[in-house]
């Protein structure tokens, strides 16, 4: 096994006198995609913003591989619509970068066109799209995504996630992803970390759609949407539940 990129050991976060987090124990290695899912509320962005360095640990550490390089696409990211400022001058901030660097950017992000047009004239999936170019400018090693697909239609989530695994795949990161989209989630990732104030449970999709802990949280409707993807997309389909393929799709 290759060392983890990134660890948290018995994490804990206090934020204003609340606990937030506790002894939360979790790894990334290289080329994994591994998504945290869980309920509003539960500590999913506080973990990313701690394995970056953005909050510190009450308890426990976080360990980061030396001179790990890191991309991060937050949540949300307020421009002020008034200010005129083309994508190409956004992805050269703070510092000065080059055409060649910011149009190779957006060629990865999915978005090659959009270097003279506007921010405040894109769409929510190409401002998104371009939150992943600036995140990529660096060719990181880890990629931290804080629910990038929020206020995205299913095709542009849908989309949006593949172009994720293409990126995993051209560049070999590894991808850290909280999400809400858990169908979408559970096929797309190879390990999935479910948390509710610490680590409810985790493992491959399949294992963890099963865990009486997943469905306390967030009952069994995401297991058939599991399969709905499998049947979708691989035709490997699970004979004994075959009520499951249709009307779960939106669990």
């Amino acid at each position: 096994m290759s060392a983890p990129l990134i660890a948290a050991r018995g994490l804990g976060i206090r934020l204003d006198g609340r606990e937030i987090l506790t002894d939360v124990d979790f790894e990334i290695r290289p080329g994994e995609i591994v998504t945290v899912v869980g309920p509003n509320g539960s500590g999913k962005s506080t973990l990313l913003k701690a394995l970056i360095g953005a909050v510190k640990p009450s308890a426990g550490r976080v360990e980061r591989a030396e001179g790990l390089r890191l991309g991060y696409v937050p949540q949300k990211l307020a421009i002020d619509a008034s200010l005129p400022m083309t994508v190409g001058r956004f992805l050269s901030l703070p510092r000065r970068v080059s055409a060649e660097a910011i149009a190779a950017a957006l060629d990865k992000a999915g978005v090659p066109d959009l270097a003279n047009r506007q921010m405040k004239d894109l769409s929510g999936g190409q401002f998104q799209r371009v939150l992943l170019a600036r995140a990529l400018m660096d060719r990181p090693q880890t990629l931290l995504l804080d629910e990038p697909t929020q206020g995205l239609d299913q095709p542009g989530s849908a989309a949006f996630y593949r172009r994720i695994e293409e990126v995993r795949s051209e560049m070999g990161c590894a991808v850290l992803m909280v999400s809400h989209d858990l169908h979408v989630v559970m096929a797309a990732s190879d390990r999935v970390l479910c948390i509710n104030g610490h680590v409810c449970c985790e493992g491959t999709p399949e294992i963890v759609a099963g865990a009486p802990e997943y469905r306390a949280l967030f009952g069994s409707g995401t297991k058939g949407a599991l399969a709905l993807y499998r049947h979708e997309h691989s035709h490997d389909h699970d004979h004994s539940h075959p009520h499951h393929h249709h009307h779960e799709a939106d669990a």
